[in-house]
């Protein structure tokens, strides 16, 4: 890819923007250094490594890389053998951190790890080299400083130098007591050359005898070790002498471990830059809502609202962008300030960006080539050096970008052939259009000309397109619009600024024919492609909805499929855990009623003990409780119970016939030859008119309405979408669905997090995850309800 593209398209700037969120040096090289690439197998790879980033970032999770120093200065100097200082050692203790952290994230996070396509094999490639980490662990402290325990001689040195000094500094301090102040500039110890002294004034420094070390600027004070401490001063710089000694030898030691493993080391700080990379790019793309972009090895180009990644969100115009399926050419024509060259360049960054692994300012499923080359011609580059005019200056650029480019190649023009005669220059622009053709190249330009208007309309592979005016507010919009040539609006225009109408149709008249022909052309074709856009979106809703409902059952059909045997094996084990329940107590009831007939024997049973044995059988019969049934329990709770009724009695299963209403709820019953007192909830009253003439009565269960098995809110506002949400979990609650599939999209995020917020605080979702990736993966949740 040529230099020149990078310049003139700002590319450097993008790069700016994904080194800022690196963390390390070599991620931020990789980043200020990538180049758009052409090998469509390494911009995949480098895609999806930015993909599990973004992965990894959407479960709210983040690579565990710290700040890391670059090691290329230290591995130069290990591989001669020369000893590293603690801050060297420090920065390759921190890297074998790094992996260690690394390599246990990937273990702990067991399902993000499973989602990833690159990233586990990276990280699976660096060496941990753990002795090497607990002896450097050991050594160095994260100051860069030396550990005391770092060996026993170091250890016992540093014991005797902090003896030494409390010896030191208690005998001075006797000197800054007040018999001696009189004698001092300040009553302190301090430290001149790595010796304690005391400040003294210049008249007395022989009073306490010793070595002047020092002195200050005005010279009234010297800074005097006195004699009593010199011989333990000299001790104590001995002893200090001996630990630097220890601390290069041990610094010394700790080098030479390092020399066989050098290439490992190298190793990892090139992985843990790559990570360090794939993350800053991931953190990019959330910022400024980006997504993952398809290649096409046709270079087909299918951009969706896509905007240009320099500007802000609120500002940026997202505009569709195609080219290379049904033309290689687009003629973009209109009046100045219309967004023509942002368009352009647009269109270049996103291309860029693509193939150097980064995502792309524009809807997900948008579609980019794979360039050769980019060559852009945009802006008034006229040298003032070599003396060239902006014609020139453009047409020399152009010359080159032509004896350049290729059959894979995209071109750039803005304003091709402006800066001389109209008509010449129409005459050159539409020469040089011609011979981009015969080369094979991707074109788009932009021209004032109207001239050119013609050209996409009597050439092949060629397509007009336009920015959109408003001319009600006067205002460009910067919507491309293809199919469409672009008008000046001049007329109409100046009659809404109060141009006198008689100038207007004076104006009129100075155009040709075939120019105003042209213009009502334009007009009508505006107007068809309104229309027909309206009858697009239309059919594009239907059908979106349709394959949504399609892919819904599949997936549904695939999961019960799926989870088939698991469901009955579960089922299965339920009810042979219920059976040995009910089991148990028929085993205790048989036990009874044995007992009873023993107790037959001696005593007549009585007949209130058979019904109450039989009551209990009864209850081992699971009966369904209709408690949802609104309709049905209100009408139960409403028939009233009257003496003499008969009514089956549910926990005996016995008939019997009301006596007299004993309690609120209570009843008296006469069964047979027993008579008890029962809650009404217990009875259930004989209609002898329906035993004789049976009623059969069908219930249409909620699951018969029309509600689907998910809902998509991908693409809506985060009200519209908790709205939607709220109203489609009551609805699948009534058809009483036992599982439904929100899709939120990936994106940043942003909808996952509110929709798992709905789910938790709602008391009918039992529970709820990521759909399995057959199903959309983090792209959807499932929840279950009950």
């Amino acid at each position: 890819m040529n230099e020149k593209i990078i310049k003139t398209l700002e590319f450097e700037k993008i790069r700016a923007k994904v080194a800022g969120q690196t963390r390390t040096d070599y991620g931020k090289k990789l980043a200020l250094t990538q180049e758009p690439l052409t090998d469509s197998q390494v911009i995949q790879q480098l895609l999806d490594q930015t993909d599990d980033a973004m992965q990894i970032i959407r479960y709210n999770k983040y690579l565990p890389i710290a700040q890391l120093d670059d090691l290329s200065v230290p591995l130069k100097r290990l591989a001669a053998f020369a000893d590293l200082n603690a801050k060297e050692l420090l920065t390759i203790k921190r890297c074998l951190e790094i992996v260690r952290d690394l390599k246990r994230f990937l273990d702990n996070e067991e399902q993000i790890a499973n989602e990833l396509k690159e990233l586990p094999a990276l990280i699976a490639s660096l060496v941990s080299l753990p002795d090497i980490r607990s002896d450097l662990a050991r050594s160095i402290a994260d100051d860069a400083s030396i550990y005391d325990d770092a060996t026993p001689k170091l250890k016992s040195i540093r014991q005797s130098i902090r003896l030494d000094e409390q010896k030191i500094k208690e005998t001075l301090e006797n000197y800054t007591s007040y018999k001696y102040q009189k004698y001092l500039s300040e009553p302190i110890v301090t430290l001149r050359n790595d010796r304690y002294v005391i400040p003294v004034k210049s008249e007395y420094k022989h009073k306490f005898g010793g070595i002047v070390h020092d002195q200050s600027s005005s010279g009234q004070t010297v800074y005097v070790e006195p004699q009593k401490v010199i011989t333990m001063g000299q001790e104590l710089a001995n002893l200090k002498t001996a630990e630097r000694e220890e601390i290069q030898q041990l610094l010394y030691e700790l080098s030479v471990l390092l020399v066989p493993y050098q290439e490992e080391i190298a190793n990892n700080i090139r992985v843990i830059g790559k990570l360090d990379y794939a993350h800053a790019k991931a953190q990019y793309a959330t910022a400024e809502k980006m997504s993952l972009p398809l290649l096409s090895k046709d270079r087909y180009v299918r951009l969706k609202e896509a905007r240009h990644p320099l500007l802000t969100l609120d500002k940026a115009v997202k505009n569709d962008i195609i080219i290379g399926q049904d033309y290689q050419a687009i003629l973009i024509t209109g009046p100045n300030t219309g967004g023509k060259t942002v368009l352009l360049k647009t269109l270049g960054l996103v291309q860029l960006m693509a193939q150097s692994g980064l995502f792309i300012p524009a809807n997900e499923e948008s579609t980019v080539g794979i360039f050769d080359n980019i060559f852009a011609d945009i802006g008034d580059e006229q040298s003032i050096e070599q003396n060239l005019s902006t014609f020139s200056s453009h047409m020399s650029n152009i010359v080159s970008i032509l004896n350049s480019a290729t059959d894979k190649s995209l071109i750039l023009l803005d304003e091709i052939g402006s800066g001389t005669d109209p008509q010449e220059g129409a005459a050159i622009a539409t020469a040089i259009l011609d011979y981009i053709g015969t080369l094979g190249s991707y074109v788009v330009a932009s021209t004032h000309y109207p001239e050119l208007k013609s050209y996409g309309y009597h050439h092949a592979n060629t397509i007009n397109a336009s920015m959109t005016f408003d001319s009600d507010t006067l205002a460009p919009t910067y919507h491309l619009v293809l199919g469409v040539p672009g008008r000046s609006n001049a007329i109409d225009i100046s009659r809404r600024l109060g141009m006198p109408e008689v100038i207007l149709q004076q104006a009129k008249s100075g155009l040709t024919d075939e120019t105003q022909d042209l213009n009502r052309v334009i007009s009508d074709l505006e107007e068809k492609r309104a229309e027909a856009e309206k009858e697009q979106r239309i059919v594009e809703k239907n059908l979106a909805e349709s394959d949504k409902l399609l892919k819904d059952l599949k997936a549904q059909t695939a999961f019960l499929k799926k989870n088939k045997d698991r469901l009955i094996a579960e089922a299965k084990e339920e009810a042979n855990a219920m059976v040995a329940a009910k089991k148990l107590q028929a085993d205790q009831l048989i036990a009874s009623i044995r007992s009873l007939q023993k107790k037959a024997n001696a005593q007549q049973v009585k007949e209130h003990e058979l019904i109450a044995k039989q009551g209990d059988f009864n209850q081992l019969t699971y009966e369904r409780k209709l408690q949802k049934n609104k309709v049905l329990n209100r009408a139960k709770s409403e028939k009233s119970l009257k003496a003499g009724d008969e009514v089956e009695v549910i926990s005996f299963g016995q008939t019997g016939v009301l006596l007299e209403k004993t309690g609120p709820k209570e009843w008296a019953v006469q069964m047979g030859i027993v008579k008890m007192k029962l809650p009404e909830q217990d009875f259930r009253v004989i209609d002898r008119a329906k035993k004789e003439k049976p009623i059969r009565a069908t219930l249409k269960g909620g699951s018969s309405s029309h509600v689907k098995t998910s809902l998509d809110l991908r693409g809506k506002r985060y009200e519209e979408a908790m709205k939607d949400l709220d109203q489609y979990l009551d609805a699948a609650l009534l058809a009483n669905y036992p599982r439904v599939t929100i899709i939120h999209g990936k994106g940043t995020g942003a909808i996952k997090d509110a929709v798992w917020k709905v789910l938790r605080r709602n008391k009918a979702v039992k529970h709820f995850e990521f759909a399995p990736q057959n199903q959309g993966g983090s792209g959807a949740t499932i929840a279950k309800l009950g």
